[in-house]
């Protein structure tokens, strides 16, 4: 398993409609992604605070290979929407977990 973190830099002029707009993102590629059999699990989306044009879009996937295959097919569909709404194309790096261990056992 990976995480794919997506980074997109939203227009000034559309900083107040952040939490609108990723929506209307979601919905143009969510569907695909839940069908897709490397699916697992939703997205999580965090608008930078000192930034707040910057929102990250963190999920996991199965693999880079089969997120890279979901992502090639998506340009068609965000194309519209990063012209109109972003100051260019969202940038995609791929994260693996760092295994470590919790010396405590703290109860929150």
């Amino acid at each position: 398993m990976i995480h794919v973190l997506e980074t997109w830099e939203i227009k000034d002029d559309y900083a107040d409609r952040v939490p609108e707009l990723m929506q209307k993102m979601d919905d143009l590629v969510g569907p695909r992604a839940h069908e897709h059999p490397a699916f697992l699990g939703h997205a999580t989306f965090y608008q930078h605070e000192q930034q707040p044009t910057k929102v990250w879009v963190m999920y996991p996937w199965r693999s880079r290979e089969e997120a890279e295959d979901l992502i090639g097919g998506e340009e068609p569909l965000l194309g519209d929407f990063e012209a109109t709404y972003c100051t260019g194309p969202r940038e995609i790096s791929y994260l693996n977990e760092v295994p470590h261990e919790h010396d405590h056992d703290d109860d929150h």
